[in-house]
């Protein structure tokens, strides 16, 4: 099994668009935002496209503010299968697998 990558944090600004509705007068990260930025993420890490990957799993197990830096780090034993974790500080926020589709493929 290949060690975890950490890449750099990300932070969600507090004037993101996904916010206005997310919830009135005490804001809260959308979860797909922070798959969103974690796929981007570890798609530049990897140097990869991301977008056409199939997600097996993903819980989100606590809130994140706007602001808040998350950091993202992931593994991956085939190259294929992808684990990752989001935290802020030592609280784990989210977790979750990729499916990397094989190269030439379409889904």
């Amino acid at each position: 099994m290949s060690m975890p990558m950490l890449i750099p944090m990300v932070t969600i600004a507090p004037d993101h668009p996904a916010l206005a509705g997310h919830f009135p007068g005490m804001p809260v990260v959308p979860g797909v935002v922070l798959l969103d930025e974690a796929l981007h993420a570890i798609g530049a890490a990897l140097g990869v496209d991301l977008s056409a990957c199939g997600i097996a799993s993903v819980k989100f197990l606590s809130p994140v503010l706007p602001g808040q830096p998350v950091a993202v780090s992931h593994h991956s034993a085939d190259g294929r299968t992808i684990r990752f974790t989001l935290t802020h500080g030592e609280r784990k926020v989210a977790s979750g697998v990729l499916h990397r589709q094989a190269e030439g493929t379409a889904r």
